[in-house]
C-alpha cells in the first residue's frame, strides 16, 4: 500500500524488505549484519541484481536471500525492465524496496508508489541526478571545494534523485580528503540513516505530503 496524508503504512515487524544491487553489495550486507545482529526488526526477502557477476551477489547467496537477475538489454524498455525487477520483489511480497546503490532507473509501478527507498551519498539536490555515482560525487564534492556532503534517503520516483526525502545526515569534508576516504565516511553515515528510515517507515511515521515527508510522533 502506498504511503498517503490519511493513511501511512504501518507493519507488523518484521518488515519484509527487497533490495536492489548493481555493485559491491555494502547497503545490503550493512543491512544484513543488523538483523542478524538484532539490531534492525527486518527480513530481507528479495536480492535483485542488475548485473551479473559483482560482488552482491555471493553476499546475498551467503545469507540464502533469493536473489534475481534483471540485466537490461540494449532494445529492452524501461517499462519492461523495471517489471522484471518489481516481478520477484511481488512475488516474496517485499513491504519496501530498498535500492542500495542500483544505478539503472526504474518505473515504479503504482502498487509500490511510496515503497521504494533510494540512497544518495550527497546532501540533495547538491550533486544528484544522472551520472552522480560513487566516486563521481565525492570527487565533485572535492573539486566544488565543499565543506559539508553527506547522504540522503529519500523515496524514489521515476527519475534519478528527485523523490521526497526522508532524512539527511551530514557530514565534514576535511582538507585532505580523496574521493575514497570522504566516501568511506559518507557510507558510514548511511549505515545509521537507512536502518532508521527503515524502522520509521514499519512504525508508519512517514506520512508523503508533496515535496515533504512528515515525521510523525510516535503512537
Amino acid at each position: 500500500m502506498a504511503a498517503s496524508p490519511r493513511n501511512p503504512p504501518i507493519i507488523d515487524p518484521p518488515i519484509r524488505l527487497a533490495v536492489c544491487v548493481s555493485g559491491g553489495g555494502t547497503t545490503l550486507q550493512n543491512l544484513i549484519d543488523l538483523i542478524q545482529g538484532g539490531k534492525l526488526r527486518a527480513s530481507i526477502v528479495q536480492v535483485v541484481a542488475s548485473r551479473p557477476k559483482i560482488g552482491a551477489i555471493p553476499r546475498a547467496e551467503a545469507a540464502r536471500i533469493p536473489l534475481a537477475l534483471a540485466s537490461r538489454s540494449v532494445s529492452q524498455s524501461r517499462t519492461a525492465f523495471s517489471n522484471s525487477v518489481f516481478n520477484p520483489i511481488r512475488h516474496n511480497k517485499a513491504d519496501l524496496v530498498i535500492l542500495g546503490g542500483f544505478l539503472s532507473l526504474l518505473e515504479i509501478p503504482p502498487d509500490y508508489q511510496g515503497r521504494v527507498i533510494n540512497i544518495h551519498p550527497s546532501l540533495i539536490p547538491a550533486f544528484s541526478g544522472k551520472g552522480y555515482h560513487g566516486e563521481a560525487v565525492h570527487q565533485a564534492v572535492l573539486d566544488m571545494g565543499a565543506k559539508v556532503t553527506g547522504c540522503t534517503v529519500h523515496f524514489a520516483d521515476d527519475t534519478y534523485d528527485t523523490g521526497p526525502i526522508i532524512l539527511q545526515s551530514t557530514v565534514p569534508v576535511l582538507d585532505n580528503d580523496t574521493a575514497e576516504t570522504l566516501a568511506a565516511r559518507v557510507f558510514k553515515a548511511e549505515c545509521l540513516a537507512v536502518p532508521e528510515a527503515i524502522a520509521l517507515y514499519a512504525a508508519g511515521r512517514l506520512r508523503i505530503e508533496g515535496r515533504r515527508v512528515r515525521v510523525l510522533d510516535p503512537v
